[in-house]
Protein backbone atom coordinates (compact mmCIF):
# COMPACT_ATOMS: atom_id res chain seq x y z
CA UNK A 1 0.00 0.00 0.00
CA UNK A 2 1.10 3.57 -0.68
CA UNK A 3 0.22 6.54 1.53
CA UNK A 4 -0.57 9.88 -0.08
CA UNK A 5 -2.60 13.06 0.29
CA UNK A 6 -4.76 14.67 -2.34
CA UNK A 7 -7.64 17.11 -2.46
CA UNK A 8 -10.93 16.10 -4.05
CA UNK A 9 -13.59 18.77 -4.58
CA UNK A 10 -11.96 20.96 -1.95
CA UNK A 11 -11.68 18.25 0.70
CA UNK A 12 -8.35 16.74 1.71
CA UNK A 13 -8.01 12.95 1.59
CA UNK A 14 -5.18 11.13 3.39
CA UNK A 15 -5.34 7.63 1.98
CA UNK A 16 -3.55 4.31 1.58
CA UNK A 17 -3.99 2.71 -1.83
CA UNK A 18 -2.52 -0.06 -3.91
CA UNK A 19 -0.11 1.27 -6.57
CA UNK A 20 -2.19 -0.27 -9.35
CA UNK A 21 -5.49 1.38 -8.32
CA UNK A 22 -6.77 3.71 -11.03
CA UNK A 23 -8.08 7.12 -10.05
CA UNK A 24 -11.54 6.45 -11.46
CA UNK A 25 -11.86 3.32 -9.32
CA UNK A 26 -10.81 5.25 -6.22
CA UNK A 27 -13.30 8.03 -6.96
CA UNK A 28 -16.21 5.66 -7.57
CA UNK A 29 -15.55 2.83 -5.13
CA UNK A 30 -13.78 4.54 -2.24
CA UNK A 31 -14.76 8.21 -2.38
CA UNK A 32 -18.25 7.20 -3.63
CA UNK A 33 -18.24 9.93 -6.30
CA UNK A 34 -20.09 8.00 -8.98
CA UNK A 35 -20.69 10.98 -11.26
CA UNK A 36 -17.43 10.08 -12.99
CA UNK A 37 -18.33 7.28 -15.40
CA UNK A 38 -16.24 4.36 -16.63
CA UNK A 39 -16.38 3.61 -20.35
CA UNK A 40 -13.58 2.09 -22.37
CA UNK A 41 -10.92 2.04 -19.59
CA UNK A 42 -8.30 2.76 -22.27
CA UNK A 43 -8.39 6.57 -22.33
CA UNK A 44 -10.35 6.60 -25.60
CA UNK A 45 -13.98 7.54 -24.90
CA UNK A 46 -13.59 10.43 -22.44
CA UNK A 47 -16.47 9.37 -20.15
CA UNK A 48 -14.13 9.44 -17.12
CA UNK A 49 -12.81 12.98 -17.73
CA UNK A 50 -12.15 15.01 -14.58
CA UNK A 51 -10.00 18.03 -13.69
CA UNK A 52 -6.54 17.50 -12.21
CA UNK A 53 -4.97 20.79 -11.16
CA UNK A 54 -7.51 22.54 -13.36
CA UNK A 55 -6.77 20.57 -16.53
CA UNK A 56 -8.99 17.84 -18.06
CA UNK A 57 -7.56 14.35 -17.63
CA UNK A 58 -8.61 10.73 -18.13
CA UNK A 59 -9.08 9.23 -14.69
CA UNK A 60 -9.23 5.66 -16.06
CA UNK A 61 -5.56 5.76 -17.14
CA UNK A 62 -4.32 7.85 -14.21
CA UNK A 63 -2.99 5.98 -11.20
CA UNK A 64 -4.15 7.29 -7.84
CA UNK A 65 -0.58 7.20 -6.51
CA UNK A 66 0.45 9.65 -9.24
CA UNK A 67 -1.85 12.29 -7.74
CA UNK A 68 0.13 13.09 -4.58
CA UNK A 69 -0.70 16.69 -3.67
CA UNK A 70 -3.01 17.15 -6.65
CA UNK A 71 -6.24 19.16 -6.73
CA UNK A 72 -8.92 16.94 -8.24
CA UNK A 73 -12.36 18.16 -9.30
CA UNK A 74 -15.14 15.80 -10.37
CA UNK A 75 -18.54 16.70 -11.78
CA UNK A 76 -19.90 16.74 -8.22
CA UNK A 77 -17.39 19.45 -7.33
CA UNK A 78 -18.82 21.72 -10.03
CA UNK A 79 -22.33 21.78 -8.56
CA UNK A 80 -22.10 25.49 -7.69
CA UNK A 81 -19.81 26.48 -10.57
CA UNK A 82 -21.38 29.26 -12.66
CA UNK A 83 -19.91 28.11 -15.98
CA UNK A 84 -21.03 24.52 -15.45
CA UNK A 85 -24.49 25.77 -14.45
CA UNK A 86 -24.75 27.68 -17.73
CA UNK A 87 -23.62 24.60 -19.66
CA UNK A 88 -26.13 22.33 -17.91
CA UNK A 89 -28.94 24.69 -18.90
CA UNK A 90 -27.69 24.96 -22.48
CA UNK A 91 -27.30 21.17 -22.77
CA UNK A 92 -30.93 20.83 -21.67
CA UNK A 93 -32.19 23.53 -24.06
CA UNK A 94 -30.33 22.13 -27.06
CA UNK A 95 -31.04 18.45 -26.27
CA UNK A 96 -27.33 17.83 -25.85
CA UNK A 97 -27.83 14.53 -24.03
CA UNK A 98 -29.75 11.34 -24.65
CA UNK A 99 -28.64 8.40 -22.51
CA UNK A 100 -26.47 10.82 -20.48
CA UNK A 101 -23.57 8.44 -19.96
CA UNK A 102 -21.01 10.71 -21.63
CA UNK A 103 -22.45 13.90 -20.14
CA UNK A 104 -20.29 14.30 -16.98
CA UNK A 105 -17.05 14.02 -18.96
CA UNK A 106 -18.54 16.09 -21.78
CA UNK A 107 -19.50 18.88 -19.36
CA UNK A 108 -16.01 18.99 -17.87
CA UNK A 109 -14.42 19.21 -21.32
CA UNK A 110 -17.00 21.83 -22.32
CA UNK A 111 -16.18 23.90 -19.24
CA UNK A 112 -12.49 23.75 -20.14
CA UNK A 113 -13.29 25.02 -23.65
CA UNK A 114 -15.43 27.90 -22.38
CA UNK A 115 -12.91 29.06 -19.76
CA UNK A 116 -9.75 28.49 -21.81
CA UNK A 117 -10.91 29.40 -25.31
CA UNK A 118 -13.50 32.21 -25.03
CA UNK A 119 -13.18 33.02 -28.75
CA UNK A 120 -13.47 29.43 -30.01
CA UNK A 121 -15.51 28.94 -33.18
CA UNK A 122 -17.48 25.82 -34.07
CA UNK A 123 -14.53 24.10 -35.76
CA UNK A 124 -12.32 24.64 -32.71
CA UNK A 125 -15.08 23.42 -30.36
CA UNK A 126 -15.45 20.23 -32.41
CA UNK A 127 -11.69 19.70 -32.39
CA UNK A 128 -11.48 20.17 -28.62
CA UNK A 129 -14.36 17.73 -28.11
CA UNK A 130 -12.83 15.04 -30.34
CA UNK A 131 -11.60 13.17 -27.27
CA UNK A 132 -15.12 12.81 -25.84
CA UNK A 133 -17.30 10.27 -27.63
CA UNK A 134 -21.10 10.31 -27.58
CA UNK A 135 -22.52 6.90 -28.48
CA UNK A 136 -25.94 8.51 -29.07
CA UNK A 137 -24.36 10.89 -31.63
CA UNK A 138 -25.66 13.99 -29.86
CA UNK A 139 -22.78 16.14 -31.09
CA UNK A 140 -24.92 18.73 -32.88
CA UNK A 141 -26.78 19.65 -29.69
CA UNK A 142 -23.61 19.55 -27.59
CA UNK A 143 -21.70 21.84 -29.94
CA UNK A 144 -24.68 24.22 -30.14
CA UNK A 145 -24.91 24.33 -26.33
CA UNK A 146 -21.23 25.20 -25.95
CA UNK A 147 -21.53 27.82 -28.68
CA UNK A 148 -24.45 29.46 -26.88
CA UNK A 149 -22.54 29.68 -23.59
CA UNK A 150 -19.48 31.09 -25.36
CA UNK A 151 -21.64 33.75 -27.02
CA UNK A 152 -23.38 34.68 -23.75
CA UNK A 153 -20.09 35.04 -21.94
CA UNK A 154 -18.43 37.28 -24.54
CA UNK A 155 -19.42 40.41 -22.64
CA UNK A 156 -18.51 39.02 -19.22
CA UNK A 157 -15.21 39.63 -17.50
CA UNK A 158 -12.67 36.87 -18.18
CA UNK A 159 -12.49 34.04 -15.67
CA UNK A 160 -9.53 33.90 -13.30
CA UNK A 161 -6.67 31.80 -14.72
CA UNK A 162 -6.44 28.27 -13.43
CA UNK A 163 -3.37 27.86 -11.18
CA UNK A 164 -0.70 25.46 -12.45
CA UNK A 165 1.91 23.66 -10.37
CA UNK A 166 5.59 24.08 -11.07
CA UNK A 167 6.59 20.46 -10.52
CA UNK A 168 5.88 17.00 -11.80
CA UNK A 169 2.29 15.86 -11.56
CA UNK A 170 -0.13 13.32 -12.98
CA UNK A 171 -0.54 15.32 -16.18
CA UNK A 172 3.19 15.49 -16.82
CA UNK A 173 5.83 18.11 -16.25
CA UNK A 174 4.66 21.58 -15.25
CA UNK A 175 7.50 24.01 -16.13
CA UNK A 176 8.02 27.31 -14.27
CA UNK A 177 5.62 30.14 -15.09
CA UNK A 178 8.04 32.10 -17.27
CA UNK A 179 8.75 29.04 -19.41
CA UNK A 180 5.02 28.33 -19.71
CA UNK A 181 4.39 31.88 -20.90
CA UNK A 182 7.27 31.74 -23.40
CA UNK A 183 6.01 28.41 -24.75
CA UNK A 184 2.50 29.83 -25.02
CA UNK A 185 3.75 32.87 -26.95
CA UNK A 186 5.70 30.65 -29.33
CA UNK A 187 2.65 28.42 -29.85
CA UNK A 188 0.42 31.43 -30.57
CA UNK A 189 2.96 32.78 -33.04
CA UNK A 190 3.00 29.45 -34.87
CA UNK A 191 -0.79 29.36 -35.03
CA UNK A 192 -0.94 32.93 -36.37
CA UNK A 193 1.18 32.02 -39.41
CA UNK A 194 -0.78 30.65 -42.35
CA UNK A 195 1.08 27.64 -43.75
CA UNK A 196 2.14 27.88 -47.35
CA UNK A 197 0.19 25.79 -49.81
CA UNK A 198 2.02 22.64 -50.92
CA UNK A 199 3.62 22.89 -54.36
CA UNK A 200 1.37 21.48 -57.07
CA UNK A 201 3.65 21.26 -60.07
CA UNK A 202 6.92 19.97 -58.70
CA UNK A 203 5.55 16.55 -57.73
CA UNK A 204 6.24 14.53 -54.58
CA UNK A 205 9.57 15.00 -52.83
CA UNK A 206 11.85 12.06 -53.51
CA UNK A 207 13.14 11.86 -49.93
CA UNK A 208 9.83 12.68 -48.22
CA UNK A 209 9.53 9.22 -46.61
CA UNK A 210 13.22 8.39 -46.12
CA UNK A 211 13.38 9.45 -42.46
CA UNK A 212 10.17 7.73 -41.30
CA UNK A 213 10.48 4.96 -38.70
CA UNK A 214 8.81 2.12 -40.59
CA UNK A 215 10.09 -0.47 -38.10
CA UNK A 216 7.87 1.17 -35.46
CA UNK A 217 4.86 0.84 -37.75
CA UNK A 218 5.62 -2.86 -38.28
CA UNK A 219 6.11 -3.48 -34.55
CA UNK A 220 3.45 -1.23 -32.98
CA UNK A 221 0.95 -0.50 -35.75
CA UNK A 222 -2.66 -1.62 -35.75
CA UNK A 223 -3.20 -4.22 -38.48
CA UNK A 224 -6.34 -4.48 -40.59
CA UNK A 225 -6.87 -7.36 -43.04
CA UNK A 226 -9.40 -6.95 -45.84
CA UNK A 227 -10.33 -8.82 -49.03
CA UNK A 228 -12.91 -8.40 -51.76
CA UNK A 229 -13.79 -9.92 -55.12
CA UNK A 230 -13.97 -8.07 -58.43
CA UNK A 231 -15.73 -9.36 -61.56
CA UNK A 232 -12.74 -8.78 -63.85
CA UNK A 233 -9.56 -10.66 -64.72
CA UNK A 234 -6.44 -10.40 -62.58
CA UNK A 235 -4.43 -8.75 -65.36
CA UNK A 236 -7.10 -6.10 -65.91
CA UNK A 237 -7.34 -5.29 -62.20
CA UNK A 238 -3.55 -5.18 -61.83
CA UNK A 239 -3.21 -2.88 -64.82
CA UNK A 240 -5.83 -0.57 -63.31
CA UNK A 241 -3.89 -0.40 -60.02
CA UNK A 242 -0.90 1.00 -61.90
CA UNK A 243 -2.84 4.21 -62.57
CA UNK A 244 -2.72 6.09 -59.24
CA UNK A 245 -5.07 8.81 -60.47
CA UNK A 246 -7.74 6.21 -61.20
CA UNK A 247 -7.15 4.35 -57.94
CA UNK A 248 -7.49 7.60 -55.95
CA UNK A 249 -10.92 8.22 -57.46
CA UNK A 250 -12.10 4.88 -56.07
CA UNK A 251 -11.33 5.86 -52.45
CA UNK A 252 -13.97 8.30 -51.13
CA UNK A 253 -12.34 11.39 -49.65
CA UNK A 254 -8.95 10.75 -51.33
CA UNK A 255 -7.29 12.82 -54.05
CA UNK A 256 -3.84 13.38 -55.52
CA UNK A 257 -2.37 16.87 -55.09
CA UNK A 258 0.50 16.34 -57.54
CA UNK A 259 1.05 14.12 -60.60
CA UNK A 260 2.53 10.69 -59.79
CA UNK A 261 6.23 10.35 -60.58
CA UNK A 262 8.48 7.27 -60.46
CA UNK A 263 6.20 5.34 -58.08
CA UNK A 264 5.75 8.34 -55.78
CA UNK A 265 2.76 10.58 -55.26
CA UNK A 266 1.45 13.35 -53.01
CA UNK A 267 -2.16 13.42 -51.91
CA UNK A 268 -4.82 14.14 -49.33
CA UNK A 269 -7.37 12.02 -47.49
CA UNK A 270 -10.34 13.79 -45.86
CA UNK A 271 -12.59 12.16 -43.27
CA UNK A 272 -15.52 13.58 -41.30
CA UNK A 273 -16.96 11.37 -38.58
CA UNK A 274 -19.12 12.96 -35.91
CA UNK A 275 -17.09 15.80 -34.38
CA UNK A 276 -13.90 14.60 -36.03
CA UNK A 277 -12.75 16.34 -39.19
CA UNK A 278 -9.39 15.44 -40.63
CA UNK A 279 -7.48 16.17 -43.81
CA UNK A 280 -4.25 14.21 -43.87
CA UNK A 281 -1.83 15.59 -46.47
CA UNK A 282 1.30 13.63 -47.26
CA UNK A 283 3.27 11.38 -49.58
CA UNK A 284 3.30 7.75 -50.62
CA UNK A 285 5.72 5.44 -52.35
CA UNK A 286 4.86 2.19 -54.14
CA UNK A 287 7.02 -0.86 -54.83
CA UNK A 288 5.40 -3.20 -57.36
CA UNK A 289 6.07 -6.87 -57.99
CA UNK A 290 4.48 -7.40 -61.40
CA UNK A 291 5.36 -11.11 -61.54
CA UNK A 292 3.34 -11.84 -58.40
CA UNK A 293 0.74 -9.07 -58.85
CA UNK A 294 1.74 -7.70 -55.46
CA UNK A 295 2.62 -4.20 -54.23
CA UNK A 296 3.74 -2.52 -51.01
CA UNK A 297 2.78 1.10 -50.30
CA UNK A 298 4.47 3.28 -47.68
CA UNK A 299 2.53 6.43 -46.84
CA UNK A 300 2.84 9.21 -44.26
CA UNK A 301 0.75 12.31 -43.71
CA UNK A 302 -0.16 15.06 -41.28
CA UNK A 303 -3.49 16.59 -40.31
CA UNK A 304 -3.07 20.38 -40.24
CA UNK A 305 -6.04 20.87 -37.87
CA UNK A 306 -5.11 18.53 -35.02
CA UNK A 307 -1.37 18.22 -35.83
CA UNK A 308 -1.85 14.44 -35.75
CA UNK A 309 0.47 12.28 -37.86
CA UNK A 310 -0.25 9.00 -39.58
CA UNK A 311 2.04 6.37 -41.09
CA UNK A 312 0.87 3.28 -42.90
CA UNK A 313 2.27 0.26 -44.70
CA UNK A 314 -0.25 -1.17 -47.15
CA UNK A 315 0.35 -4.49 -48.88
CA UNK A 316 -2.06 -5.70 -51.55
CA UNK A 317 -2.08 -8.65 -53.91
CA UNK A 318 -4.42 -9.61 -56.74
CA UNK A 319 -5.30 -13.31 -57.10
CA UNK A 320 -7.06 -14.98 -60.02
CA UNK A 321 -10.30 -16.65 -58.90
CA UNK A 322 -11.35 -17.50 -62.46
CA UNK A 323 -10.88 -16.24 -65.99
CA UNK A 324 -13.03 -13.18 -65.35
CA UNK A 325 -12.87 -12.83 -61.59
CA UNK A 326 -10.19 -11.69 -59.12
CA UNK A 327 -9.72 -11.42 -55.39
CA UNK A 328 -7.85 -8.49 -53.86
CA UNK A 329 -6.25 -9.11 -50.46
CA UNK A 330 -5.13 -6.07 -48.49
CA UNK A 331 -3.08 -5.74 -45.30
CA UNK A 332 -2.86 -2.33 -43.63
CA UNK A 333 -0.60 -1.51 -40.69
CA UNK A 334 -1.02 2.04 -39.45
CA UNK A 335 0.29 4.11 -36.55
CA UNK A 336 -1.28 7.38 -35.38
CA UNK A 337 0.44 10.04 -33.27
CA UNK A 338 -1.14 13.13 -31.75
CA UNK A 339 -4.70 13.88 -30.57
CA UNK A 340 -6.28 11.38 -32.98
CA UNK A 341 -4.10 8.49 -31.75
CA UNK A 342 -6.73 7.65 -29.12
CA UNK A 343 -9.00 6.33 -31.88
CA UNK A 344 -6.38 4.01 -33.35
CA UNK A 345 -7.11 1.19 -30.87
CA UNK A 346 -10.87 1.59 -31.01
CA UNK A 347 -13.12 -1.05 -32.61
CA UNK A 348 -14.80 1.81 -34.44
CA UNK A 349 -11.73 2.09 -36.69
CA UNK A 350 -12.18 -1.51 -37.85
CA UNK A 351 -15.89 -0.96 -38.53
CA UNK A 352 -15.15 2.14 -40.60
CA UNK A 353 -12.33 0.33 -42.44
CA UNK A 354 -14.70 -2.50 -43.34
CA UNK A 355 -17.20 -0.03 -44.75
CA UNK A 356 -14.54 1.90 -46.68
CA UNK A 357 -13.32 -1.36 -48.23
CA UNK A 358 -16.81 -2.11 -49.48
CA UNK A 359 -17.11 1.41 -50.93
CA UNK A 360 -13.70 1.08 -52.62
CA UNK A 361 -14.65 -2.31 -54.09
CA UNK A 362 -17.93 -0.87 -55.42
CA UNK A 363 -16.12 2.06 -57.04
CA UNK A 364 -13.42 -0.22 -58.47
CA UNK A 365 -16.04 -2.45 -60.06
CA UNK A 366 -17.77 0.61 -61.51
CA UNK A 367 -14.54 2.04 -62.95
CA UNK A 368 -13.47 -1.24 -64.52
CA UNK A 369 -16.93 -1.64 -66.06
CA UNK A 370 -16.79 1.82 -67.62
CA UNK A 371 -19.55 3.31 -65.46
CA UNK A 372 -20.05 7.10 -65.72
CA UNK A 373 -18.42 9.43 -63.19
CA UNK A 374 -21.77 10.08 -61.48
CA UNK A 375 -21.98 6.45 -60.30
CA UNK A 376 -18.73 6.62 -58.32
CA UNK A 377 -18.97 7.48 -54.62
CA UNK A 378 -16.71 10.51 -54.28
CA UNK A 379 -17.01 11.51 -50.61
CA UNK A 380 -17.51 10.00 -47.20
CA UNK A 381 -20.88 10.18 -45.48
CA UNK A 382 -20.57 10.39 -41.70
CA UNK A 383 -24.16 9.22 -41.25
CA UNK A 384 -23.62 6.20 -43.51
CA UNK A 385 -20.38 5.28 -41.75
CA UNK A 386 -21.98 5.50 -38.32
CA UNK A 387 -24.98 3.42 -39.39
CA UNK A 388 -22.68 0.80 -40.89
CA UNK A 389 -20.52 0.71 -37.75
CA UNK A 390 -23.61 0.37 -35.52
CA UNK A 391 -25.10 -2.38 -37.72
CA UNK A 392 -21.84 -4.35 -37.73
CA UNK A 393 -21.68 -4.25 -33.95
CA UNK A 394 -25.37 -5.09 -33.57
CA UNK A 395 -25.17 -8.14 -35.86
CA UNK A 396 -21.98 -9.30 -34.09
CA UNK A 397 -23.84 -9.06 -30.78
CA UNK A 398 -26.77 -11.10 -32.11
CA UNK A 399 -24.46 -13.77 -33.51
CA UNK A 400 -22.67 -14.01 -30.17
CA UNK A 401 -25.97 -14.18 -28.31
CA UNK A 402 -27.13 -17.21 -30.30
CA UNK A 403 -23.72 -18.80 -30.65
CA UNK A 404 -23.51 -18.37 -34.42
Amino acid sequence: MTSLSLTINGKRHDIDVEPRLSLVDYLREHALLTGTHVGCEHGVCGACTILIDGAPARSCITYTVACEGAEITTIEGLEDDSVTDQLRTAFHDHHGLQCGYCTPGMLISARDIVTRLPDADEDRVRLELSGNLCRCTGYVGIVAAIGEVLEKRLGDSPAAPVPSRDRLGPLGSHPPAERREAAGAERRARVAVTPAAPPQASGPAKDALADEDWAAVEAQGVELLQSFDVGHSRDKVWEFFKDLDQVATCMPGASLTAPPEDGRAAGEVSVKLGPIRTAFTGNLEIERDDANHRAVVHGAGRDSVSASRARAIITYQVHAVGDDRSRVEVSVKFLLAGPLAQFGRSGLVRNVADHLTKMFATNLEARLSGAPESEVIASLSAATLMRAAFWDRFTAFIRGLFGK
